[in-house]
């Protein structure tokens, strides 16, 4: 495929651009331009609620746009030099109800990923259209990643074999974090577990962050699945392809 346009604007002197007079750039649909200071401050109010409500996704979601400025450029990178990762960067799949065949989801072999997947959403009563998308990142290359990120999110717990319940949660921020970088999912993997039980917290420290740092740090980059393509395969297939040790 063809490599894309950049889409930067030409700076002024000031390093804000050329177009102070009529306002900034919206670089995709829902881009808000924000000034360092303003990522500064929406960082630190949404990490205060984030930590306090870690089920308030929309804060979770500002948080991972405002501290995202070295891991995302990284993740990109990683995906641009991956022959699989590059193709998604070209293409730009979102995984939507809009863009899946629940059906044919439904009606593939137990322990696929397509129907594994499935499973988790009904049973977890949770929806791909949940997902924000991205509207302080000032890159539409970058926001395409942190939106990937975010839908690939469900089947991380497919995956790991992780419910969407606290300790599950803070499991798969783990392995999140180890993969990508994002302070997001560091904040929430390191205060996640205060929310937990004492009962929970053991075994949480003795079986599941150790597996999830090892598997984390042993697997692929996990943005370079064509996760749309890879419906039949097997879970296990996968996880042992990208390095990903069976769950505890």
């Amino acid at each position: 495929g063809k490599a894309r346009p950049s889409h930067s604007e030409p700076r002024g002197r000031d390093g804000r651009g050329g177009e102070e007079e009529e306002g900034w750039h919206q670089l995709y649909p829902g881009h808000i331009p924000t000034s360092p200071l303003q990522k500064a401050l929406l960082a630190a109010g949404s990490a205060v609620v984030a930590l306090y409500d870690p089920y308030r996704h929309d804060m979770v979601a500002v948080l991972g746009e405002t501290t995202g400025c070295v891991a995302l450029p990284n993740l990109r990178d990683k995906m641009k030099n991956h022959p699989e990762g590059y193709h998604i960067l070209q293409e730009r799949p979102r995984i939507r109800l809009s863009t899946l065949d629940m059906a044919r989801l439904q009606g593939l072999p137990d322990g696929s990923l397509g129907r594994e997947y499935v499973r988790f959403l009904e049973d977890n009563k949770v929806s791909p259209e949940t997902r924000m998308p991205p509207k302080f990142v000032d890159d539409e290359e970058l926001a395409y990643v942190i939106q990937r990120y975010r839908e690939v999110h469900d089947l991380m717990h497919t995956l790991l074999g992780m419910p969407t319940n606290m300790l599950g949660e803070v499991v798969v921020k783990w392995f999140e974090a180890v993969q990508t970088g994002l302070p997001m999912c560091i904040l929430g993997a390191a205060f996640g577990p205060v929310r937990l039980s004492t009962r929970k917290l053991q075994v949480l420290a003795t079986e599941l962050v150790p597996w999830a740092i090892r598997s984390g740090l042993n697997a692929s980059c996990v943005l370079n699945v064509y996760y749309e393509q890879r419906w039949e395969q097997p879970v296990e297939s996968l996880r042992e392809e990208l390095g990903i040790f069976p769950p505890p």
